[in-house]
């Protein structure tokens, strides 16, 4: 197969890889670190916590504990307070209208320790548009409120407006926070989101240092409003051309080819850039946190070991590269086994068969101790050894928990839901699900309603009843042709089975399956997992697509409506509700 990144193209990248940045890091990326030298590293836990046994969660191992079932509740509360703003900013050189948390792209890390408790208050500052930032793939068990998702759990954040998050950190691992408020986080509104947790390595297998998040992005020099609007059109050809992005970002930053562009530009905008020591084990948390672009990682002469896929630790193997969907975590371990004074490249390439992009590929660079940081590497890709737009967990075999948990063979539900897409009835393209396209409303949150007793909804709300199921399983088909990475909140999923065509029925490691929170879905296939049904509460699972969830691809998963009655919501919900509806009293809001 050929390279991931062709060779010809290695020169050309080089050539608009400048060796010193044309601009400052403030312009490119506000007050954000990543993708510097100054980029901070992470310990193994934070340690101001009471220590039981030497750790924040005691005698709790990746091995004798369910990650599910036995959060710990260490009393820690981590506080971090966001300001949500717009601003202009160049991480390509292309000027950009952006939206951001405390002035940087990516956004601050919010960091803690299994069973710590987060608190973040974020504060509203846009003009004419609401918010809601979501915690991606934190189960949020006894606080389902919090999930983030306007129109579900709660209405949207009126400009001019506070609100505050609290919920527990009840799974660890790598993952991100966003914006779930429209395509709102395409235009920059996110970051990293790390839970230190047991560490299931050891001795020569375990990692020295943390180097924290590998932020994979597509880019899009326009409004994400307008993107939103251009991929609903009544035109195909303007559908298929809206979803398209311009560059790709490593930790929010790459060059661009100036020569490309009408739109002001300024070449060699610079690109990121990581230290290595020789004989020193580094763990890379990579996430994929763009808006369509599914994405292979590779470092030049450097293997990765993968250790975790989303919030689950894996038993570990070794591959030269990984693939990654929309909001998809795998956290690496990367053998520094070369000279002094060598350089390499760390590759992103956005997987253009399934993914359309004019600026697929992506480039940082990984200096050895002694090296010349001021010149670039001269190291050549890896070869491409996985299929185009296949899952991460691809060979799903090689995928195995470390802790074991065997699913119910005789779940209590079998749902199946098919995918498609087409026009509505006034002729705009859209996605269904079960032949109903999802629509929200921001003022009325299904979650409110249903702890009120109310769990009677308009059809286009998506909301499937599970009653007090304890198991339950989804058969999904994707008769489109487009892959979807699917997203379930407030669960892991198991994941039985995934292929080509129709699912036989047969289960890949039955006893232990592959876990993860979002998953993807081939294009003309099938995907089947399933969930314990043990966090009441109303659950989106969806297409991590900014556009086609926005298009409608989304489901409402209702839990034990009878124990969401006697959920004891905070007054802060039901004021950020009526603060929205004030709002919405005199602006008209697209939804």
């Amino acid at each position: 197969m050929a390279p991931s990144i062709p060779t010809l193209l290695t020169g050309f990248l080089a050539a608009l890889s400048g060796v010193t940045a044309s601009l400052p890091q403030s312009r490119t990326n506000g007050a954000s670190k990543w993708g510097t030298f100054d980029s901070p590293t992470f310990p193994k836990f934070l340690t101001n916590n009471p220590m039981s046994g030497g750790f924040p969660w005691g005698s709790r191992t990746a091995f004798n504990s369910n990650p599910y079932t036995d959060a710990p509740n260490t009393g820690v509360t981590r506080d971090y307070n966001f300001v949500i703003s717009r601003m202009t900013l160049q991480p390509d050189g292309v000027p950009t209208d952006m939206i951001v948390a405390n002035g940087q792209f990516p956004g601050p890390t919010i960091e803690a320790n299994w069973g710590d408790w987060i608190r973040v208050s974020v504060t509203n500052n846009l003009n004419g548009e609401g918010t809601g930032l979501h915690w991606h793939g934190i189960l949020q068990k006894a606080t389902p409120w919090f999930d983030g998702v306007p129109s579900v759990q709660q209405c949207p954040i009126a400009p001019g407006e506070t609100f505050t998050y609290r919920f527990r950190a009840d799974i660890y691992g790598t993952s991100w926070w966003h914006s779930h408020y429209s395509g709102q986080y395409s235009s920059g509104l996110l970051g990293p989101l790390i839970i230190h947790g047991p560490n299931h390595l050891s001795g020569k297998n375990d990692y020295d240092i943390d180097l924290g998040p590998v932020f994979l992005t597509d880019f899009y020099h326009r409004e994400y409003e307008d993107i939103v609007k251009d991929v609903m059109s009544t035109n195909l050809t303007t559908v298929l051309a809206a979803g398209t992005s311009q560059n790709n970002l490593i930790n929010g930053k790459n060059n661009f080819n100036c020569s490309t562009t009408t739109q002001p530009c300024t070449p060699n905008a610079g690109i990121s850039k990581f230290k290595f020591i020789p004989g020193k084990r580094y763990r890379l948390r990579v996430i994929n946190a763009g808006s369509e672009g599914q994405q292979k990682f590779s470092i030049d002469q450097h293997n990765l070991t993968v250790i975790a896929n989303d919030f689950v630790p894996l038993e570990p193997y070794t591959v030269n590269m990984v693939s990654l969907g929309i909001g998809q975590r795998v956290d690496v371990i990367v053998e520094a086994n070369q000279k002094v004074k060598s350089s390499y490249y760390m590759r992103a390439s956005i997987e253009t068969v399934c993914t359309p992009s004019t600026g697929p590929n992506a480039l940082a660079a990984i200096y050895y101790s002694g090296a010349n940081e001021t010149a670039l590497p001269k190291s050549t890709p890896q070869p491409d050894t996985l299929p185009d737009c296949h899952d991460a967990s691809y060979p799903l075999a090689l995928t195995v928990p470390v802790f074991k948990i065997t699913p119910d063979p005789t779940p209590s539900i079998t749902r199946n839901i098919e995918i498609t897409f087409g026009q509505n009835a006034t002729g705009h393209f859209i996605w269904y699900m079960n032949g109903v396209s999802f629509r929200a409303n921001y003022n009325n949150p299904v979650l409110l309603l249903a702890n009120v007793g109310n769990t009677s909804y308009p059809q286009n709300w998506n909301v499937y009843n599970s009653g007090n199921a304890t198991s339950i399983r989804v058969v999904l088909k994707n008769t489109s042709g487009v892959r979807h990475p699917m997203h379930f909140h407030g669960h892991n999923m198991f994941e039985l089975a995934s292929g080509d065509g129709d699912w036989d029925g047969t289960i890949t490691n039955p006893s232990n399956p592959a876990r993860r929170d979002t998953f993807m879905i081939k294009r003309n296939g099938y995907f089947v997992f399933q969930y314990i049904a043990d966090n009441p509460g109303i659950w989106p699972f969806h297409c991590h697509i900014a556009w086609h969830i926005s298009g409608g691809l989304y489901v409402n998963l209702m839990e034990h409506p009878t124990e969401i009655e006697k959920l004891h919501i905070p007054g802060t919900l039901h004021q950020t509700c009526r603060d929205w509806a004030t709002f919405t009293n005199t602006t008209v809001v697209d939804q």
